[in-house]
């Protein structure tokens, strides 16, 4: 079965806009699971319709832990998504991943304590395989728009998601280094998780802002060279959006991680709440 692209774009830091869409405006979309980080930005760029969400909302108002991921991705869903590529600014666990590097990331580890990451729950129980993570074949797009956008990418990495909003201790550092992770940041979980939930193929794109502090020899990092590094690959990763949205099929064929949900969900279908069932109309629609 082939289907139009709709691409939900998820911005991370340096990313809070797209210049390059076309007939855009700003649209809210209400969620039952909460507030959205921001409106979303709809438009389109040649015929591929594009969803952006700043993930910290305009102006980087909220923190890596107050982000509503399932609020964000079921609203990213209601607005017709069919795919998600997120940007997300990561710091390095790699000597050979220096700042300025893009991290096509295709492994996690998730390390985060405090965040909803489920839309099942009690009165519908829902198991998927978060065995691949990611969507190979949105990731490959992604790898291949980056090069062309000059970037220096590396296809491939393990993305060690942190609670946050502190950096790490060294110790910490190093740990996550013997445990082969090779970037660091705070946002890809559980909005990974929850894409797959969601039945939306999700890749990942991590900006190398820079060294964690595992480097013996180096100064701790500090907020401002975050910063400026962040806006270097602001343009890049604008330009490395462009360049995949253009790059895509003109048809979009079906992918297996459309339908997950065929076998995940396990609660019978007289033991289900109709309270959660209403909430997941959007995310689970489709087997409800």
């Amino acid at each position: 079965m082939k289907t139009n692209w709709t691409i939900g774009i998820i911005g991370g830091s340096g990313l809070y806009q797209i210049d390059a869409l076309e007939d855009a405006q700003w649209i809210r979309v209400n969620s039952p699971f909460g507030e959205a980080s921001d409106e979303i930005l709809c438009g389109r760029i040649g015929d591929v319709q594009v969803r952006f969400l700043p993930r910290h909302g305009r102006g980087h108002k909220i923190p890596p832990s107050e982000v509503n991921a399932r609020a964000n991705i079921d609203a990213l869903k209601r607005a017709g998504c069919t795919d998600i590529l997120a940007i997300s600014s990561v710091g390095s666990l790699q000597e050979e991943l220096p700042p300025g590097h893009f991290v096509v990331a295709d492994q996690f580890i998730d390390r985060t304590k405090t965040r909803a990451s489920s839309f099942f729950g009690t009165g519908m129980v829902a198991h998927v395989s978060m065995a691949e993570p990611v969507c190979e074949r949105i990731s490959t797009f992604a790898a291949a728009a980056a090069t062309r956008a000059d970037a220096k990418v590396a296809h491939g990495g393990t993305y060690l998601a942190m609670e946050g909003p502190q950096f790490s201790s060294r110790a910490e550092s190093h740990l996550y280094r013997s445990w082969g992770a090779d970037i660091i940041g705070m946002t890809a979980m559980p909005e990974a998780k929850l894409s797959r939930e969601a039945e939306m193929p999700y890749a990942l794109v991590g900006m190398v802002t820079d060294y964690d502090c595992w480097r013996e020899d180096a100064a701790f990092v500090e907020v401002s060279e975050v910063i400026a590094q962040m806006n270097a690959n602001g343009e890049t990763a604008r330009r490395t959006v462009e360049e995949f949205i253009g790059a895509l099929p003109a048809e979009r064929e079906a992918s297996p991680l459309d339908t997950v949900l065929d076998f995940a969900v396990i609660t019978a279908p007289d033991a289900r709440d109709p309270a959660l069932l209403a909430k997941l109309d959007a995310v689970a629609g489709r087997i409800l």
